[in-house]
């Protein structure tokens, strides 16, 4: 196998009024990056029908896999167009390989629930979805080790010891607010969670539910700004009962109430608001913001959230899963998450793009959780703020 071409696509800064510049990012990835992709996976062999071999695996895991051990469609969970770019992934795979990958639409929890219901007679070969949720599959059993290529670059923090589990990307507390909106109110962009407090924003500011990723991690972001922890969650609750006073609620499907006008502000991961800036044709680029939130006196006020997977145990094509798992952490792919507005977990061995917020703002207010202290306490958590949230609409 040859090696993947380098994608070729970088953002363009051209004048967004001159019709004759050059297709921004929206416009490519919105015709299906279809000459990028083949950029980047145009080198698969035509001779299709021909046994191909690879290399796998990182240290102790390397080895070599055969084509002709692949199935006719791989089964992976959670893989899915319309969601990280996934679609550009899929495609490349399927260019560079001959094998497809199944378009599996579900959340991580319902990738869980089957993986519990079908223990034993597996059609899926990895789990792949949110990190902690990974966490939980290999607590109760359903996973396997596997390290692939480019494990040794992922962060400790983000996966076990015993291979099992492996973050591939990562999303990022962030505020998203209209810009026309702020301005006929003559507000400045906020920076810190303390600028929500104003009525002015607070009036149409929603943040997710607790059951959702997004709002969960929205939530422990402002706990830990104002010194809280996994075991406290009290300063989150003073700060919501401010925002309640304003008229902030808990509200699920925020993208569209966002570009509808029903809300100006809304704390989602920064995916969702770069999504709907770039992609979104429904509301102008430059209507939308988004900002990594620093604590009220600066640093740390947005949480990193992972993203990974996990080989199944006993289940079918694993060759075929290794060599998808090594494709997903090769850099070349890496940079597809940056191209869908999905930070990959490699992003300091590659240049941001010039549509996400600086890097600025990721080094001075980010911050990780310990997954596993998460996994063992989530519930509890949920359950607390279920009960204690003073804010409108809450559910899990």
């Amino acid at each position: 196998m040859t090696e993947l071409q380098k994608h070729p696509f970088r953002p363009m800064t051209a004048n967004p009024s001159d019709s004759s510049r050059t297709p921004t990012r929206r416009q490519l990835l919105g015709a299906a990056g279809a000459a990028g992709i083949a950029g980047i996976a145009g080198c698969a062999d035509d001779s299709s029908t021909e046994e191909q071999t690879f290399e796998v695996g990182h240290g102790e895991y390397q080895q070599t896999v055969s084509s002709a051990d692949f199935p006719e469609e791989l089964f992976i969970y959670a893989v899915q167009t319309g969601w990280s770019n996934w679609d550009a992934v899929m495609e490349a795979f399927d260019d560079e390989f001959g094998l497809p990958l199944f378009d599996d639409q579900r959340t991580s929890g319902e990738a869980l629930s089957d993986i519990r219901a079908n223990a034993g007679n597996q059609d899926y070969s990895a789990y792949n979805g949110f990190y902690p949720v990974g966490l939980e599959a290999w607590d109760e059993g359903f996973t396997t080790d596997y390290k692939p290529a480019g494990w040794d670059q992922v962060p400790d923090a983000v996966k076990t010891d015993d291979g099992h589990v492996t973050a591939t990307r990562q999303m990022t507390v962030a505020i998203n607010y209209r810009r026309d909106v702020y301005d006929d109110r003559g507000l400045e962009e906020p920076e810190t969670w303390e600028d929500l407090k104003d009525p002015a924003i607070a009036q149409d500011l929603a943040i997710n539910v607790p059951g959702a990723g997004a709002g969960l991690n929205a939530m422990l972001s402002i706990n830990h700004a104002y010194g809280g922890d996994l075991d406290n969650l009290d300063p989150l609750f003073d700060y919501l009962g401010d925002l309640a006073d304003g008229g902030a609620e808990h509200r699920r499907n925020l993208d569209q109430q966002f570009t509808a006008g029903e809300i100006s502000t809304y704390v989602e991961f920064d995916f969702g608001g770069l999504s709907t800036k770039f992609n979104d044709d429904d509301i102008p680029e430059e209507d939308v913001g988004v900002v990594i939130p620093q604590a009220p006196g600066g640093g740390e006020g947005a949480v990193t959230a992972p993203y990974g997977y996990a080989m199944l145990e006993d289940a079918p094509n694993p060759d075929a899963a290794k060599l998808f798992m090594d494709f997903v952490l090769s850099l070349d792919v890496q940079e597809l998450f940056f191209d869908g507005f999905v930070r990959p977990i490699r992003a300091d061995e590659l240049e941001a793009p010039e549509e996400f917020p600086p890097d600025e703002q990721y080094e001075a207010a980010t911050f990780g959780i310990d997954q596993v202290e998460l996994l063992e306490k989530q519930s509890d958590i949920v359950e607390e703020i279920l009960d204690r949230s003073p804010l409108p609409n809450v559910e899990a």
